[in-house]
């Protein structure tokens, strides 16, 4: 591709990234050049895979592998239509029943992505006469979907109940409708959200009490139906957002509850409205999943002894592996806290060097001073391949000064 000097109008833009350089936190894609695998090549080099959500291997699968070309096969490549014109295929209904069966729920609908799933309910469902509290660490996709809702949002502290309940109470008398939302696993930190506690809070005050279980999905709960699974809480949570892009390893995100909600959604969420349905090949990849979760639960028991052994191993060696409230991580995800952000992408980059493909988060994903990095075990990880990670994280972190 040809160079072409900058143009004026987009200087502002490459002022931000030379910012960005100077701090050491600019970064450039890297490209996988094989499957979604524990052990992959990116860039040409082979490396141990400690960044992606394929929580239990399910991106290549061999039974997902075939039904996805049989669908392709059977339904051409692609739908055609969104939804609500022409393409809605009978695949598509098949995926969200069995969605809403393995949720324990009246019904679902499937959207493009988890972040249109969050960010189209909760900007459909409420208006400018409506109150949302949400947590302060819930996903980039519901503080979207609260400002396009045009919403009064409400933030309370990060898994602070008694700071929630004190918004609830001043918003008692307030007309309109309240909505608490909670991520059921942060992402960042890996801690679980109190979803009992707040739901019980939102049926206090007679609030909406809405779930994104992206990172709980497949991993929390029985077989994995995540976090209301986990706590128990099956007909105390209005809304439940999930996604098909991690533990079930496809694409797209889901939304469950009841009949009606569904339906509204069908007929007021915009990113349903006016996004293609999804290639059949996606929504068969899908269905099997499901069945897979039901099937082989041992995936998951083998995701969470990895998860228990690899932090065991960085906490005993001194790395904090400690959210905002939480001393340490609750699920899969593992964030290695360093600080600042110049030397977490420079850790990141020394860590890829030599085979640990580990990803350094910094600002604005993560606040000032809480840059980390942020790794992800799966169930197809040996112990051998662990070991080996965890040996050139911790050797490489005293060559930096990260470690003593």
């Amino acid at each position: 591709m040809t160079q072409t000097a900058p143009r004026p109008q987009l200087a502002h833009l490459t002022a931000v990234l030379n910012d960005l350089r100077a701090k050491g936190t600019h970064f450039r894609l890297r490209v996988l050049e094989d499957q979604q695998a524990p052990v992959c090549h990116y860039d040409g080099k082979q490396v141990i895979n400690l960044a992606s959500n394929n929580y239990l291997g399910l991106a290549n699968h061999p039974r997902l592998i075939e039904v996805a070309v049989a669908a392709t096969e059977a339904f051409g490549v692609g739908s055609g239509a969104v939804r609500t014109i022409a393409g809605t295929m009978r695949i598509h209904m098949e995926l969200e029943e069995k969605i809403a069966a393995f949720k324990n729920v009246e019904a679902c609908v499937v959207f493009q992505s988890g972040f249109t799933a969050n960010a189209g309910t909760v900007s459909s469902i409420l208006g400018k006469e409506d109150y949302i509290i949400s947590d302060e660490l819930n996903h980039a996709s519901i503080i979207d979907g609260a400002r396009l809702s045009r919403a009064n949002i409400k933030v309370f502290r990060h898994k602070d109940v008694a700071h929630c309940e004190e918004i609830l109470a001043e918003l008692a008398n307030k007309p309109g409708h309240k909505l608490v939302i909670t991520d059921g696993v942060f992402s960042m930190d890996g801690d679980i959200g109190p979803v009992d506690k707040l739901a019980l809070l939102a049926e206090k005050y007679g609030a909406i009490m809405m779930v994104d279980d992206a990172h709980a999905s497949g991993v929390l709960g029985r077989n994995g139906r995540g976090s209301v699974d986990h706590f128990k809480m099956h007909g105390k949570v209005d809304v439940q957002v999930g996604t098909l892009s991690k533990a079930i390893g496809a694409l797209g995100g889901y939304v469950c509850g009841s009949k009606d909600l569904i339906d509204y959604l069908y007929h007021r969420a915009r990113p349903f409205l006016f996004s293609t349905s999804h290639p059949p090949s996606v929504a068969a990849t899908c269905i099997e999943a499901f069945n897979i979760l039901e099937q082989e639960p041992e995936r998951i028991e083998r995701l969470w002894t990895n998860t228990r052994y690899f932090q065991a191993e960085l906490k005993r060696v001194g790395f904090n592996i400690g959210g905002i409230n939480t001393p340490a991580t609750e699920t899969p995800i593992t964030p290695l806290i360093v600080g600042d952000g110049g030397k977490t992408m420079e850790f990141s980059r020394a860590l890829f060097d030599e085979g640990v493909m580990a990803t350094g988060i910094a600002f604005p994903t993560v606040p000032e001073g809480k840059s980390r990095i942020r790794m992800i075990l799966t169930s197809e990880h040996t112990k051998a391949q662990l070991d080996q990670a965890l040996e050139t994280l911790e050797r490489v972190a005293k060559r930096m000064g990260i470690l003593q």
